[in-house]
């Protein structure tokens, strides 16, 4: 297995910069095996669900957690939230810019000269900091005061409202990044969804960053996959049991579900690695968008449809699919 094995070449005027609108107006991409896939729309999602199936999706909630701040000698700082460390949540994992320059102990400002996070020391990892939250407001009241929605690198465009960065059914707070498969669904999709005799379970997967970061080894089975932390009722695994075909949307709800199937652990931290080879317990049917190259993500779909998945996306790359977290969608099947 190499690197290159997960590698295409993606224009970046491919790259979605804005959700499409209505959400449900998203592109989809309809997996056949090896008969030409289907365009749609993803409003017609309906059409390729039946009676019996099970649409599982993550309800973890996006967080404003990236802080504009400076110093108290005026230069600029940046603090990216990823994950508390306690339940209080005072003290975060976080990235920090810049990193090299920060002392531990420095404090950090707001435009109007507020002390709001204090530099701790680096992590295990090197890469990250501890930070502490400071004040008398909750942290999340003061993240809903000064923090922005964490939109990925690649989207340079700024959102015309918060929501635009969030699923409709988010619930949870927590996630540095939205399970963005779950972004092109609408209130009234749902419903219709529901209508059709198609049962809907959520799970939760606290979304890090370094979800979309691309591996750097030559090797990828030597890359060192992230941590999250997961949440699968009893109810949801029951309800897998009983379905027709799980729908999982997103490699989220995917992670989520093969990590309580597999460890038979339902809450707590997963580092399930999924690639090629993966003997796969629950999911059917995956929903998601096109992933960045040399990514985890499309280690997972190369495990899921295995080699079609080229064919898939450069069928997306011949027509008018727009590629990344607001881009559109596939309804990938594993049993064909």
């Amino acid at each position: 297995m190499l690197l290159a094995d997960f590698d295409y070449e993606l224009d970046p005027g491919r790259i979605a910069q804005t959700p499409a609108s209505p959400r449900d107006a998203a592109l989809l991409l309809i997996d056949q095996g090896p008969a030409a896939p289907l365009h749609r729309r993803f409003s017609e999602l309906t059409n390729f669900l039946a009676p019996g199936d099970l649409l599982v999706v993550n309800d973890s909630k996006v967080i404003p957690a990236r802080l504009r701040l400076h110093r108290a000698t005026g230069g600029a700082a940046e603090v990216l939230l990823l994950e508390p460390v306690g339940a209080d949540r005072r003290v975060w994992e976080a990235l920090v810019r810049p990193g090299k320059k920060l002392r531990v102990g420095e404090q950090l400002l707001t435009g109007d000269d507020v002390a709001l996070v204090e530099v701790g020391r680096r992590t295990k990892s090197g890469d990250t900091f501890h930070i502490s939250i400071l004040g008398d407001l909750e942290p999340l009241e003061i993240l809903a005061r000064y923090g922005d929605m964490p939109l990925p690198p690649y989207i340079d465009a700024p959102i015309t409202a918060p929501g635009d960065y969030q699923t409709v059914y988010a619930d949870q707070p927590g996630s540095a990044a939205a399970p963005t498969a779950g972004l092109h669904f609408t209130p009234e999709l749902l419903a219709e969804i529901e209508g059709r005799g198609v049962e809907i379970a959520r799970v939760e997967l606290v979304v890090g960053l370094d979800t979309f970061q691309p591996m750097s080894v030559d090797d990828p089975l030597e890359h060192k996959i992230h941590s999250e932390r997961y949440q699968v009722s009893a109810a949801t695994l029951d309800a897998c049991g009983r379905a027709k075909r799980v729908v999982a949307v997103g490699t989220t709800a995917t992670r989520a579900l093969e990590s309580a199937a597999t460890s038979g652990i339902l809450e707590g931290r997963t580092r399930l690695f999924i690639h090629r080879g993966y003997d796969w317990k629950l999911v059917d049917l995956m929903i998601t968008n096109f992933h960045l190259p040399k990514t985890t993500l499309l280690m997972m779909i190369d495990s899921f449809v295995g080699p079609r998945w080229r064919q898939l996306y450069e069928e997306g790359l011949a027509g008018d699919y727009r590629f990344l977290s607001f881009g559109d969608a596939m309804l990938l099947n594993r049993g064909l």
